[in-house]
């Protein structure tokens, strides 16, 4: 998250088209695209530039500043939620995305898109919900009024610190923090203790929720092992989303595929399935030939073909066979 009131939606320096080419570069290389990440990345970066056509349908970002102070006073719901979704500038949309980008194809790759969805809908509320507790505490057992519970902060950060809790949750590894080497479960408390010393105007009480609201999805999701609404929500939403374009699918599915002869348009004639078998060499020809594609033995009989092999094989010399094998590719 980050704070102020500044000008919101500075000047384009050229990031969001790099972000763009970025993103479809990643998405190329998967066999399966994550689609929740894809519509968290769109919606994010769309919520920011504000095209024509969503102006009528999207909040300013000053009716939706996360501020504890006015979201308890007036039970402001917009506020709380929706603040994780604006971002004050070009730089804090694109790194925040890249972020994104990174932890959201692996967690949704990993876990489903139905369960992906439910974790960052439940960590939208938990990390709100948490920093809100937090600026409450501050105030009333410390008095900390200005710093913390008057605080104006918007952006997707505070999620971001609670999915990397639970990316690095079981492993054993160490990783580097800005040149510091330290155990990968640990990473989310040294950025955020670096990104609070080095970068200005960060909401440090933003980044602390969204860790604590990550380490306690993991504890409530490992005591809890009954059915997730959420989840289940979500995954009936999503396949009812996806209904439209199975039925699509099913419309221009190939077609059936006839060994050796193309695709079959429309309905198939029944000829065309059978076969004969040569009587020279024992070749098994399509039902529309009349000459046998391996020796050039004409077809004999005018009855309709029979599927599978007849037991009449005319008895020829292999010296015979050959000769009559070279002679129908020569002509071939």
């Amino acid at each position: 998250m980050e704070r102020g009131r500044g000008k919101w939606g500075s000047v384009s320096r050229g990031m969001i088209p790099l972000l763009g080419l970025h993103t479809v570069s990643e998405y190329s290389r998967l066999d399966r695209k994550p689609p929740i990440t894809a519509l968290l990345l769109a919606a994010n970066t769309i919520i920011y530039l504000r095209p024509k056509f969503f102006h009528p349908f999207l909040p300013t970002i000053d009716q939706v500043w996360f501020n504890p102070h006015l979201i308890l006073k007036y039970t402001d719901l917009k506020r709380f939620f929706l603040s994780p979704f604006f971002h004050i500038n070009e730089s804090h949309l694109v790194y925040n995305m890249l972020s994104l980008l990174w932890k959201g194809i692996q967690l949704e790759t990993s876990m489903g898109s139905a369960e992906f969805a439910s974790m960052v809908a439940t960590l939208v509320a938990m990390s709100q919900g948490v920093t809100l507790l937090l600026a409450k505490s501050l105030l009333l057992f410390f008095d900390y009024e200005r710093p913390y519970y008057n605080e104006y902060s918007v952006g997707f950060s505070g999620v971001l610190f609670a999915m990397k809790v639970i990316v690095n949750a079981q492993s054993d590894e160490y990783t580097s923090v800005h040149g510091l080497m330290v155990p990968t479960r640990y990473a989310a408390w040294a950025e955020l203790v670096f990104i609070q010393m080095f970068v200005p105007g960060v909401s440090f009480l933003g980044h602390l929720g969204g860790i604590l609201a990550g380490l306690l999805y993991l504890r409530l999701k490992a005591s809890y092992s009954g059915l997730n609404p959420v989840r289940q929500f979500m995954r009936s939403f999503s396949h009812a989303l996806r209904w439209p374009l199975r039925l699509v699918k099913s419309l221009f599915r190939n077609r059936p595929r006839i060994p050796g002869r193309g695709t079959a348009g429309g309905r198939i004639a029944r000829d065309t399935l059978l076969t004969w078998r040569c009587d020279a060499c024992t070749f098994d020809n399509s039902g529309r030939l009349n000459v046998c594609e391996m020796c050039g033995t004409g077809r004999t009989g005018d009855a309709p073909s029979s599927p599978g092999p007849t037991s009449e094989i005319r008895d020829l010399s292999l010296e015979e066979l050959r000769r009559r094998r070279i002679q129908r590719f020569a002509r071939s």
